[in-house]
């Protein structure tokens, strides 16, 4: 990324965000069939739309499992999000359907003797911008995100549902560094609890920026930094209730934020021998 006299803009979403629930359910899945048998061969595709959990997708693997096992291990991959009843996601009221097939012989021909036997293209990318690598506005857009994670399973800020997304903007320095953060928009699912007269209290933000944000971003933050919470207003409903989730759909999210080029295929759900996931670091977030 040629970044110079430039502010660059990435996003994160949380795990409860309807697509990332998705790719989660997809990757628990694929964990369980090679705990079950190594070689299994998975492209497993998951859509939430509202009480509607749909499951399809293509697996080889020498395991015999039923349709229960599918639906219980996607409902665990919810539990963990923190989704239940009080956030209008109540598990005894999604409709699960299952579609698993075997893959087709003509692809599992190119995998099933010297490993991906399919075309794709890859990226890789690094940066020193980071401890970990890298870019800095992705990598602070997810910091935020753990942090109120973390913050949220350990009852430490209250109301809030697991369904958020962050957004940061870094100014990069004539020699091409990352310099100070110019705005930060952090939205988060909440409850009726965080609300004064109709609309989101002053001190349900104050905490978010003082509890989240500022530890997070620490000295990169100045005194004009532009700090957004829960800008469009409320956000009593989230999750798949709110907005249809679908496996795959977050790429960006998941490697680079925008500051390097990218192949264009989906990770999860996928196993080894799909040069997509192979070929990847997996962040997860």
């Amino acid at each position: 990324m040629n970044c110079r006299n430039k502010i660059f803009t990435s996003e994160s979403v949380s795990e409860g965000h309807p697509d990332k629930l998705c790719d989660r359910i997809s990757d628990k899945l694929v964990d369980f069939f090679i705990s079950k048998d190594m070689n299994s061969r998975t492209a497993i595709e998951v859509m939430a739309s509202h009480k509607n959990l749909f499951i399809s997708g293509e697996v080889n693997s020498q395991y015999r499992y039923n349709n229960d096992e599918i639906i219980e291990l996607a409902k665990d991959v919810i539990r963990e999000t923190g989704y239940n009843e009080d956030w209008g996601y109540d598990l005894s009221e999604i409709n699960f359907v299952i579609d698993i097939v075997k893959q087709s012989d003509n692809i599992s021909q190119g995998v099933d003797s010297g490993g991906a036997g399919d075309q794709g293209i890859m990226f890789g990318y690094a940066t020193n911008e980071t401890p970990n690598f890298m870019p800095a506005p992705i990598n602070i857009a997810h910091n935020i995100l753990i942090k109120l994670s973390e913050l949220r399973k350990n009852n430490q800020i209250k109301y809030i549902g697991p369904d958020s997304k962050s957004q940061v903007s870094v100014y990069y320095n004539e020699k091409g560094i990352p310099e100070y953060i110019k705005a930060i928009v952090l939205s988060t699912q909440h409850s009726n609890e965080v609300l004064e007269n109709g609309m989101i209290s002053q001190d349900f933000k104050n905490e978010l920026k003082e509890k989240v944000i500022l530890p997070v971003c620490g000295d990169m933050i100045r005194k004009d930094t532009e700090i957004f919470i829960n800008p469009t207003g409320l956000f009593l409903i989230g999750g798949p209730i709110a907005d249809t989730g679908l496996t795959g759909r977050k790429i960006i999210v998941d490697t680079y934020g925008g500051a390097a080029p990218h192949g264009g295929g989906a990770f999860s759900g996928k196993d080894p021998t799909k040069v997509d996931r192979s070929a990847l670091i997996w962040l997860d977030i």
